[in-house]
């Protein structure tokens, strides 16, 4: 007959064993609770890493203040906010694309001539065809342009709108003479939009301006007509859909005292002929105006 001798170290391991197994299931708890936790770390880190990459991608669409960023260029409402900004970018000497009353256009400071060289490059279009300007209120006309033999208030009739006047530089304009070289007449505009009139005010000086497109192409009411030249521009603002066509501004010379001669019918014509002949002027049929 077997007889079991109880020993103090059978007894010791029959009162310890129920601890040990608690501390056991304790310290595995605690290690699944660790794997767990990595493992939530992990998925958030990677949950954030995917919410900075969808927040850079937004970012490179809207930066949260309505400004639609893309590779060929910053895209901005045509807001008073984002005038100052556009000042910036003529006075340093880039191209930038706006709306007028008329069309969209392409404009930069008119006394830089690496921004104008520029504003033909991105046209195609050849030197031998002239720039109008724009400048911010009737007034500023003649620091660039011959006013002087015109009837009195007939400027403050036909602008701001979308009218071009065609008048003779004369030799106290502002304007570099390499702009438009073998031309002493300058068309002038200014358009009844205050986004742009805005930029011309601010920048101090006259905007070189032409329709935002290739040359030939025909001309933009919507800043998706030349969405293959916005890299080309420092910024483009948006104005939304243009309502006046593509005729663009009605354009008369305007050089010769007591006459006026319509050189491209725009958008306006007919009122233009008529505030002209109200101001007593008659139609030029001679052949040799300028034009810009």
């Amino acid at each position: 007959m077997n007889i079991t001798v109880p020993t103090k170290t059978t007894n010791l391991a029959r009162t310890q064993l129920p601890a040990l197994f608690f501390n056991y299931i304790f310290q595995h708890s605690r290690v699944v609770q660790k794997l767990r936790i990595v493992n939530i770390l992990q998925s958030r880190r990677g949950f954030k890493e995917l919410c900075v990459k969808r927040m850079a991608w937004s970012v490179e669409k809207c930066n949260g203040n309505g400004v639609e960023t893309t590779r060929m260029g910053l895209v901005h409402p045509a807001m008073e906010d984002y005038a100052e900004e556009a000042i910036e970018a003529v006075n340093a000497g880039k191209v930038i694309a706006v709306p007028t009353d008329t069309l969209y256009g392409f404009a930069c400071d008119a006394c830089s001539m690496e921004a104008v060289k520029q504003i033909y490059e991105i046209k195609g279009r050849k030197y031998t065809s002239p720039l109008a300007i724009c400048v911010g209120d009737v007034q500023d006309i003649q620091r660039f342009a011959v006013t002087n033999h015109l009837p009195r208030g007939l400027l403050n009739s036909l602008l701001p709108g979308p009218v071009t006047v065609v008048l003779r530089r004369g030799e106290s304009s502002i304007l570099e003479k390499s702009l438009n070289p073998g031309l002493d007449s300058i068309g002038v505009r200014v358009p009844n939009c205050s986004f742009i009139r805005a930029i011309a005010r601010g920048s101090g000086s006259a905007l070189a301006l032409t329709s935002a497109n290739l040359s030939g192409q025909p001309s933009s009411v919507d800043i998706k007509d030349f969405e293959n030249l916005w890299e080309h521009c420092a910024y483009v603002y948006n104005g939304g859909v243009l309502p006046s066509g593509r005729a663009g501004s009605t354009v008369v010379d305007l050089t010769k005292p007591g006459k006026y001669k319509i050189l491209r019918p725009g958008s306006a014509k007919e009122d233009t002929v008529e505030i002209l002949e109200h101001h007593a002027l008659v139609e030029d049929s001679s052949t040799s105006s300028q034009g810009t």
